[in-house]
């Protein structure tokens, strides 16, 4: 009887604990083709029982293996066609979890999920359930039109966007169209956002997209259109003056300080017109030669000396702009007549003998 009751004692904590290490998950997945997928598998954590392994396994029509392994030496994938392609979240108790992105038709059949925990005892408790996949191909669904901001009606210059959504098996292609009334409608984008740096009142119109994907028939389906409106409404700015103007009022300000230079460039500017006008400057006293200044070449012939030698002496003076240059004194006479008196610049004054001079320029 001792016995028994020792026995109980002992399996009474796994017994108990049995309740909470079940795991749960849905017995069957549908995934859509080229889309991601989760198979759920979950269990509530026990302090006394820690989790020694997780296995995620598969079968197919006609092959099955071991997807996916987490132990003690970190997580493995072991069939190469999922390889970078599953994951099991870490650092999440309780949540084991197999996700499978880039889902592929072979991807069907059923996974298995076991755990295996270790109790405080070391003994080992091992629990499993499955989950059926299917896989499927989804044609696009009709779109829907999402804005960034409430509403279609925006101030001009401000920033703006429209989304086009649509479910079904990825890749889903998209396009953006702007009705014309009377003809036919303009292809804007290629891309699932539309999107506007600064709007302007030309924007103004009906607007719509469509969406598309490589099942069945390939038909585009085409969302409501809807109705953008930019309001011509100026933004008012704040000037010392008044308080509020509007930019047509500072538009002369804004354009120059638009086209304002920067400091470098003035300074650079500055700085190369100074040197040029001080070469220039420098130039000018190098280069520049008096008006006033010639040589000449005197030569004097003594009358006297002629018949026994000739005498010829050469000096150098600089004379005057012309050699008949004179300068006149006036002074007044007691008789109101008026005396012309030569005074010959530069000249020489010799002595009462004949004397005779040559003058010819050495240039």
């Amino acid at each position: 009887m001792g016995m028994l009751v020792r026995a109980t004692v002992l399996m009474s904590p796994l017994l108990f604990c049995n309740a909470f290490l079940d795991l749960t998950g849905p017995s069957e997945v549908e995934g859509i083709w080229k889309g991601s997928i989760t198979l759920p598998c979950a269990y509530v954590p026990e302090k006394d029982f820690v989790q020694q392994t997780l296995k995620w396994t598969v079968v197919h029509d006609q092959s099955s293996g071991t997807v996916f392994r987490r132990d003690s030496s970190g997580d493995h994938v072991l069939l190469s066609k999922y390889r970078d392609r599953v994951s099991v979240l870490k650092d999440a108790p309780g949540n084991v979890s197999l996700h499978i992105l880039n889902l592929e038709v072979s991807d069907r059949g059923t996974y298995t999920c076991e755990v295996t925990w270790r109790a405080s005892n070391n003994s080992l408790i091992a629990k499993d359930i499955t989950t059926k996949v299917e896989v499927v191909k989804v044609a696009a669904t009709k779109p829907i039109i999402r804005a960034s901001e409430p509403g279609l009606t925006f101030p001009a210059g401000a920033r703006a966007s429209l989304t086009c959504v649509a479910n079904g098996s990825p890749p889903i292609s998209y396009r953006w169209f702007r009705s014309v009334p009377g003809g036919k409608a303009l292809l804007l984008s290629s891309q699932a956002e539309l999107a506007w740096d600064s709007l302007q009142p030309s924007d103004t119109g009906k607007y719509y997209c469509e969406a598309e994907n490589r099942v069945g028939a390939r038909a585009a389906q085409q969302s409501d259109a809807v109705q953008l409106t930019v309001r011509d409404l100026p933004m008012p700015v704040v000037t010392p003056e008044n308080g509020v103007e509007y930019p047509e009022k500072n538009y002369t300000t804004q354009h120059f300080q638009g086209t304002r230079l920067p400091l470098y460039l003035v300074i650079l500017i500055a700085v190369v017109c100074g040197a040029v006008i001080f070469l220039v400057i420098f130039l000018i006293i190098c280069i520049r030669k008096p008006k006033d200044a010639q040589v000449y070449e005197v030569k004097f012939h003594n009358s006297r000396t002629a018949a026994s030698s000739r005498c010829e002496s050469t000096d150098h003076y600089e004379a005057p702009i012309s050699s008949t240059e004179n300068n006149y004194v006036m002074e007044p006479m007691e008789n109101k007549r008026y005396e012309e008196i030569n005074t010959k610049k530069n000249g020489y004054v010799g002595n009462t003998e004949e004397s005779l001079y040559e003058v010819g320029d050495t240039v």
